[in-house]
């Protein structure tokens, strides 16, 4: 089972328009509303490929409970741990001519200090039943910046590998506690090494304490810097629709692939296909599971250098 940890849980609003006029009325064309945060669609993508995962995170108010439900609704198993504050909400709006998306993303509800140690201690008891743990996401008010690297501790006393996907302070407090593998997007990476090149500012991360580096570079592929080496991955082909959640797919295969101690650039190929084919699929957390197919054998893998 993989254990995907939220802190910070959201209720995902998309919009579909025709043309997204900044300024202006937009008339929507079609809505929908679903659980998720970066963790929640890790798990969804998961449960799509048939594998055992298990939510966990914090979700409160309304706004929590509509998130539970949704969960239910799609057969996604939870152990979400209840606060005072109201779940935040999301909205992508995803613009039909641009094939491409915008986000607005609420800050998260402020979390109390007794709050935090309860998950510390629900997290503890679940990582034993655990393969692999995915941390994701922005942290909720009140909790502090290195509450990653606490979590990530955990899991090494449980034996358990940690995968990270968070940007800003939050990435770098939670270096030094070594988790297996980190993916930030290009921007994240700049911003967490003040370095342009992503194949340097990768490879800054290692040194920081990351086991390795993964950097989705959007419509551009992956780089990854491994113990084992360092590789690119590119998609033969762009891929209009929504990226939101095109992250959370990769992180979801390169999980997989750690699990299965899979040779890297079976893992960049796999999430290369399967973070295309997300984007394929109207919503964050599904996957186009025919693109999905059709890129897999098509994705290039090429080194970058050999260790």
């Amino acid at each position: 089972m993989i254990l995907t940890v939220t802190p910070n849980a959201a209720l995902d609003l998309t919009y579909w328009v025709d043309l997204l006029l900044p300024r202006a009325s937009n008339r929507v064309r079609r809505a929908a509303e679903r659980a998720g945060g970066k963790g929640v669609n890790v798990s969804r993508i998961l449960h799509g490929l048939g594998q055992p995962t298990l939510v966990t995170g914090l979700a409160g108010g309304p706004s929590g409970a509509a998130l539970r439900r949704d969960l239910a609704a799609a057969g996604l198993a939870e152990r979400l741990l209840p606060i005072a504050a109201d779940t935040r909400r999301t909205v992508a709006v995803v613009d039909a001519e641009a094939g491409d998306a915008t986000t607005l993303l609420e800050p998260g509800p402020v979390v109390r200090p007794e709050e935090w140690h309860q998950l510390l201690a629900h997290v503890d008891g679940l990582l034993p039943e655990a393969s692999a743990v995915v941390l994701s996401g922005s942290l909720p008010q009140g909790v502090p910046e290195d509450a990653y690297a606490g979590l990530i501790r955990l899991a090494h006393s449980h034996g358990v590998p940690a995968v990270l996907d968070t940007a800003g302070p939050a990435l770098r407090a939670a270096l030094d506690a070594g988790p297996a593998l980190v993916k930030p997007n290009a921007d994240e990476l700049a911003a967490a090494t003040g370095l342009v090149d992503p194949v340097a500012a990768a490879g800054a991360l290692r040194s920081a304490g990351a086991g390795a580096v993964v950097a989705s570079l959007g419509a551009d592929g992956l780089i990854a810097v491994t113990p084992q080496g360092g590789w690119r991955a590119e998609v033969p082909a762009r891929i209009a629709g929504n990226p939101t959640g095109a992250g959370d797919a990769a992180v979801a295969a390169l999980t997989l692939g750690l699990v299965a101690d899979a040779p890297w650039p079976d893992r960049l190929a796999e999430a290369v296909a399967l973070s295309a084919a997300a984007v394929a699929a109207p919503l964050a957390g599904d996957f186009d599971p025919d693109v999905h197919r059709a890129l897999r054998g098509r994705v290039e893998v090429r080194p970058l250098w050999s260790p």
